[in-house]
């Protein structure tokens, strides 16, 4: 891999912190909650077609997930559902937000020790602008990076958007992340550099086979290993 990359770019959520995990408990959460009008799995069945039918209107985020549970509450229940258990899953919601963020092993260091061989560090993430703001103030990073670009969505187009913002050729590029589907198949296909570090826990919406003979792309199993491919020490 080459090394003399202008700008390196992180995906936040389970590539800095954690956050799918958290997810994953709300919404087991909320199907134990929702018990009365079915199994986990037929509660969890219906919460997801009402994300996917919602992103287009609400994005990627907490925000909207909520939103859509709360929809789905008012389905499986026939609009039934008491205001009590409303308010319940808007007070989980609002929990989350609030909750401290939980830094990946190695993330800190990894960032410090590229700034000092003068990368200019962005952060390229998906989600609500609001919380991926919050999140980023809480997880005392914020003077790592040059730039910070919450996507509407991860797709060939949103990063060409982003690397004539950034007055940058895609060669020029490295971005850094645990979604194949977001953060590596669209980069490298528009001629930029990946680096994918698989995280234990994918959104079911994130999940893709790898393409055979990807170019300019790297595996990893920890973020430490990111400096010796770029030869930092």
């Amino acid at each position: 891999m080459k090394k003399d990359f202008k700008v390196i770019a992180f995906d936040a959520d389970d590539t800095l912190w954690v956050n799918e995990p958290n997810f994953r408990n709300l919404e087991s959460d909320y199907c134990r909650l929702l018990s009365a009008y079915g199994p986990e799995e037929d509660i969890s069945g219906a919460l997801m077609k009402t994300e996917i039918k919602n992103l287009k209107l609400y994005g990627y985020g907490l925000k909207g997930f909520v939103l859509s549970m709360i929809e789905t509450a008012l389905h499986v229940s026939n609009h039934s559902i008491d205001q009590s258990v409303i308010a319940q899953i808007m007070d989980m919601g609002k929990e989350l937000l609030q909750k401290p963020v939980e830094l990946l092993d190695g993330v800190r260091p990894v960032l410090e020790k590229l700034q000092k061989q003068n990368y200019k560090l962005i952060v390229a993430t998906k989600g609500d602008l609001l919380d991926q703001e919050r999140k980023l103030a809480k997880s005392g990073l914020e003077k790592c990076f040059h730039h910070v670009e919450v996507m509407s969505d991860k797709k060939e187009d949103n990063y060409r958007k982003l690397l004539a913002h950034l007055d940058i050729e895609p060669r020029d590029f490295l971005m850094i992340g645990n979604s194949l589907k977001s953060d590596i198949i669209p980069v490298v296909g528009i001629g930029g550099y990946a680096v994918y570090v698989p995280y234990h826990i994918t959104w079911a919406l994130e999940e893709v086979e790898q393409p055979e003979n990807l170019e300019n792309f790297e595996e990893i199993t920890h973020l430490g290993e990111l400096l010796p491919l770029l030869g930092v020490e």
